[in-house]
């Protein structure tokens, strides 16, 4: 799983029927305390979870996602972070 932050939406009027009412959100990578890592690329990710601009989430891709048949993308947001609290 990677932390990431939702920092734009993306509307596609034309997609593939599995993706017809799903969200399409763009990510961009954290570090652990939440701050954009600038040099990062930015990606698009299914989002599984309700997440929305500005949200901290938690990202998953590859082969975790691909066993999962209700998720037809290869990146979803998974989960929303609510605080990240170190020992």
């Amino acid at each position: 799983m990677h932390l990431a932050k939702v920092i734009a939406k993306v509307v596609a009027t034309q997609k593939t029927d599995k993706l017809v009412g799903g969200k399409l959100l763009v990510i961009k990578s954290v570090d652990e305390t939440g701050k954009l890592m600038e040099s990062e690329t930015p990606f698009v990710a299914i989002d599984a979870v309700g997440a929305g601009v500005g949200d901290c989430v938690l990202v998953d891709w590859g082969g975790s996602v691909d066993n999962d048949m209700s998720m037809v993308g290869d990146m979803s947001i998974v989960g929303i972070v609510d605080t990240i609290e170190f020992e």
